[in-house]
């Protein structure tokens, strides 16, 4: 991804970590993601494409949605629940060494961002009741007011908003 290969990310989350985080709990461990890596409501935050990223992309998510957006915890959770789909398929599906996470909070909305080096487009496909993998694209459809793919020179943005009530 042109401009984010080079730069060392921090290191020191641990699986064990990741799996007791929960998005109903606002805890130092979504304060500090947003000390190490920074605040995706400023900048587009680079993330190592590993699985434990998603983990920390869910933290920075909470952090902003409750924290500096103050919004419900029930939009959190459905905006964290988002975010760790697009984020595991970029981890997936891309072979990025790293991708951009950035959101924005606008009158009405919030977008959320996930930029990837790869111009392969994601492909929302029809679920069945027992599958048990296949089911990111389709919560991002039925969970967000729209979503889309943006095609840039270099890789790609996949994105959603949903509709929040003003502040």
């Amino acid at each position: 991804m042109a401009g984010l290969e080079g730069i060392e990310q921090p290191r020191g989350h641990s699986r064990a970590a990741a799996a007791r985080w929960s998005p109903g709990v606002e805890d130092e461990q979504a304060l500090k993601a947003l000390e190490l890596f920074g605040n995706p409501a400023e900048i587009e935050v680079p993330l190592p494409s590993r699985p434990e990223s998603a983990a920390t992309a869910r933290r920075l998510t909470q952090v902003v949605v409750l924290r500096t957006w103050r919004l419900t915890p029930r939009l959190a959770e459905d905006t964290v629940l988002l975010v760790s789909e697009l984020v595991g398929n970029a981890v997936r599906h891309t072979g990025a060494r790293v991708f951009g996470l950035r959101m924005r909070c606008r009158p009405g909305r919030i977008r959320v961002e996930v930029r990837d080096p790869s111009r392969g487009l994601p492909c929302l496909m029809p679920v069945q009741e027992m599958d048990i993998s296949g089911r990111g694209l389709f919560l991002v459809d039925k969970l967000s007011d729209r979503w889309g793919v943006d095609l840039l020179p270099r890789g790609k943005t996949t994105w959603f908003e949903m509709r929040v009530a003003d502040r």
